[in-house]
């Protein structure tokens, strides 16, 4: 007798347990129907499921008119992982396809300037979204110099000013840096791959691997990468739809509301002041011109300035 009360309340307990339990489960979670131990969701709740699945990339995709050799089941697999990645990455390729509309008008007009293919403008989205972003390795802006870099090809970079962050500068400084690789390795996919790497380690892995192309070769991790990110890049951000974004041209970012410049020569005390005088706010200053780094400017070397002042 004993036994069995001490079994009946040993299953009233567990009982009571599972009950209680299962008060605090996610509606979604009660909702699962488990057969032969997989759980999937019941009919009433498939709203819940995201689609995921595969991308058809049986066709011949080119960079800046070089054509991937996609016949490669090794280039075919890398391409396939980059797009896979970037499109079920959300955030950061919604964020990119936004910023286009804004950042692509200002970016290719620059790179047809120097003769520069349009495609390079994927490289951008590779390495910043297209913002004005900063690495752990410290570089920054949209092209992502390094501080070093960047002063080489003509950047001001110091504790007052950083160019890095001037789209239309650095947009010019990418391209003599790009063109300076293309010229040294012929080929844009070998051009791309130096301004990820460097270009004077890519050249001693080519004569130790002998390699012809880029896909001949066998690169640190993150190069290994870089080409097919800005390849997968430029086929989603060209084909959205394809690839699940849908996104209306009333939801992509729109440019700066209309401003004039204002050139400055000298010292200014402080940025705050000059904004309010023109009728702004420090933080307004620092989205019209956010290669503005301090809140004062010495410029002892009266160097000149165009400033952007909204209307």
């Amino acid at each position: 007798m004993k036994n069995r009360l001490g079994f009946y309340s040993l299953f009233v307990t567990t009982a009571f347990v599972l009950l209680l339990f299962s008060s605090y489960l996610p509606n979604e979670t009660k909702s699962l129907a488990v057969t032969s131990g997989v759980t999937t969701p019941s009919s009433d709740d498939t709203h819940h499921v995201a689609e995921v699945r595969a991308f058809d990339i049986n066709k011949d995709f080119y960079f800046s008119e070089e054509r991937l050799p996609i016949e490669n089941q090794d280039v075919y697999e890398r391409l396939d992982q980059e797009i896979l990645h970037i499109a079920y990455h959300h955030t950061s390729t919604i964020l990119a396809i936004k910023r286009a509309q804004r950042v692509f008008p200002i970016i290719e007009p620059i790179l047809a300037k120097y003769g520069l293919p349009d495609d390079l403008k994927y490289l951008a989205v590779t390495e910043s979204s297209l913002a004005n972003a900063t690495s752990g390795a410290g570089a920054k802006g949209v092209w992502q110099f390094m501080k070093g870099t960047g002063a080489y090809y003509g950047l001001e970079i110091n504790k007052e000013i950083d160019e890095r962050n001037n789209l239309e500068k650095a947009t010019v400084a990418a391209c003599k840096y790009l063109k300076h690789y293309h010229d040294q390795f012929g080929s844009w996919a070998l051009a791309a791959s130096a301004y990820n790497m460097g270009g004077p380690r890519l050249k001693k892995t080519i004569q130790r691997q002998k390699g012809k192309t880029l896909y001949d070769l066998n690169l640190n991790k993150e190069t290994m990468r870089y080409f097919f990110r800005i390849v997968a890049n430029k086929e989603i951000m060209e084909n959205p739809e394809t690839y699940g974004y849908h996104i209306s041209p009333d939801q992509k970012y729109t440019n700066l509301p209309p401003y004039t410049t204002v050139e400055v020569k000298g010292p200014v005390k402080s940025w705050a002041d000059f904004a309010i005088k023109h009728g702004m706010s420090y933080r307004q200053l620092k989205v019209y011109n956010p290669w503005i780094k301090s809140t004062s400017l010495t410029n002892r070397k009266h160097r000149k300035y165009e400033v952007r002042i909204a209307l």
